[in-house]
């Protein structure tokens, strides 16, 4: 017999009765419920709101990491869940309601740790504990598991082991300094292509350390489940390699003015900033208002001072007006679908992927809608009047998205006195060969590089005075800073432990 609709929730006497452990695992439960929430709602609606990742490191939530393993926990055992529930009939339509909190406190009942009876959720499925443990035996039974890792081993990714990148902060920290650091810790090389991207061997987990457990740090855990993902120290920065070349690649020099298109989460935007000395001025546009809030918050903790927030349409952008007219490179970023990190993103773990609708027409159509945009987008970046380096760049493994853009946009930029150049020559991964030239295109793989970006870079030419063709931008390196700008301030003398860290929930306007 189904039970009743649920009550009103804990007290807030219940709650303190609680101990500290107990409590925090009641409130990450509910914040898991409201990411598992946003996620499945999008993965239905095929209009995703956001990453696992980018939602449960969103301010408004306070135990990241608990969050972030109950919801990755509750998605790769989702359909046994489902499934269990539905045996063990004991929801009714009231409590479909609020099934989000069901699907997490029903995982963490099973096989996590829920044991307390604080929370209408928590007293309702402990008091049909027996029913459920009842309905996952018969479900065991049905599919001839032995248990429950043979249930789930078709949700399981098979992930290797792969090395942790770490990117220092050179606006706040020295590289050297760094590495002195962090190899107390665990060993430590020096990336062969990216001066400032330091390697850490697999598998490192830095979750014991008081450098976390102290609460001044948050990241997020590395397991079979959980895959690496960005976290931000003040002065380090863990991120893909892939993610990180792309900036890179675009080559800003100090004093340049340089618009980041679409800037959001803002990773990207604080390398360049980074790669500037924080000189010049970057133009830091994004058009979603909780992207632009996130934005904020990763520049103020970047410590850039050379970086202006454009809350807007990119498309929108008039070229020809200041300080457009200005900009002498731009990064373009855009939407896309994210297939070359799908499993960085956790896309794995959706009913969506899991249910094979990667293929279907649905999805079919919505890269074309990607490629559309993405035309469009660099077709207006190649527009500004004093552009001279453009970097187009996907977390895509698609053609559609790569190589078929770029080939599309060819002939208009050449007209305007654009080529393609190749970005790291001894990088070996490049372009699919769809059409001459392809070969100074970039793809990292996401099976050997881990993640499967693209990466296209146009390059102004003109004709110098004595008839050559020669590249537009010069070598030259300029000390002109925009106004607010302040000196560098490089941490020297200051053990790691020591080192201040960023913190999620600052708001930040303008930078």
């Amino acid at each position: 017999m189904r039970s009743s609709a649920p009550s009103a929730a804990a007290s807030k006497a219940d709650i303190r009765r609680l101990s500290n452990a107990e409590r925090s695992a009641y409130f990450a439960r509910r914040e898991a419920a409201k990411v598992l929430r946003c996620v499945l709602q999008g993965d239905a609606r095929r209009r995703a709101v956001g990453s696992v990742k980018s939602l449960v490191y969103s301010p408004s939530v306070r135990n990241k990491r608990a969050t972030f393993a109950l919801v990755c926990q509750t998605l790769k055992h989702l359909p046994i869940i489902k499934q269990i529930l539905e045996d063990a009939d004991i929801v009714n339509s009231k409590w479909k309601r609020k099934e989000d909190l069901l699907f997490i406190v029903t995982y963490d009942v099973l096989f996590g740790q829920a044991k307390q009876s604080i929370g209408d959720a928590e007293k309702f499925l402990i008091h049909h504990k027996i029913k459920l443990q009842s309905a996952l035996e018969q479900l065991l039974s049905r599919k001839k598991a032995n248990g429950i890792d043979e249930l789930t081993a078709i949700y399981q990714t098979g992930d290797a082991p792969k090395p942790r990148y770490v990117r220092v902060n050179t606006l706040k920290l020295d590289i050297g300094y760094a590495m002195l650091e962090l190899d107390k810790l665990t060993k430590v090389q020096k990336d062969g292509l990216l001066p400032d991207l330091l390697i850490l061997p697999a598998g490192t987990d830095l979750h014991d350390h008081p450098l976390v457990l102290n609460g001044s740090v948050f990241m997020q855990v590395r397991c079979r489940e959980q895959l690496q993902a960005i976290f931000y120290f003040e002065h380090l920065i863990l991120q893909g390699k892939a993610s990180c070349m792309v900036a890179a690649a675009l080559r800003p020099e100090p004093g340049w003015a340089v618009l980041d298109a679409c800037s959001a989460p803002g990773n990207k935007t604080v390398h360049l900033a980074a790669l500037m000395r924080d000189e010049g001025e970057i133009i830091a546009c994004e058009l979603n208002e909780q992207r632009v809030n996130r934005l904020e918050d990763t520049i103020r903790l970047s410590g850039a001072s050379n970086i202006h927030v454009v809350h807007g349409d990119f498309l929108n952008l008039t070229p020809s007006v200041h300080p457009y007219n200005k900009v002498q490179a731009i990064l373009l970023d855009p939407s896309c679908s994210g297939s070359g990190t799908s499993a960085e993103r956790l896309d794995h773990l959706l009913p969506s992927y899991t249910a094979g609708h990667a293929a279907d027409g649905t999805e079919i159509a919505r890269l074309n809608k990607l490629a559309a945009f993405q035309k469009k987008a660099l077709t207006h970046a190649l527009s500004f009047p004093s552009v001279e380096r453009v970097v187009y760049s996907t977390c895509s493994v698609h053609q559609i998205e790569n190589e078929d853009v770029v080939q599309s946009i060819l002939p208009l930029a050449a007209s305007l006195g654009f080529r393609l150049e190749a970005p790291f020559p001894q990088w070996s991964h490049r372009g699919l060969p769809v059409f001459e030239g392809a070969e100074k295109l970039l793809r990292t793989d996401p099976l050997e590089d881990r993640e499967g970006f693209f990466i296209a870079l146009f390059v102004k030419e003109h004709v110098d005075r004595h008839g050559g063709i020669a590249p537009a931008f010069s070598t030259r390196k300029t000390n002109r800073r925009v106004s607010g700008s302040t000196k560098k301030r490089f941490v020297t003398g200051t053990k790691l432990s020591r080192l201040l860290f960023y913190a999620p929930g600052l708001q930040t306007k303008t930078t």
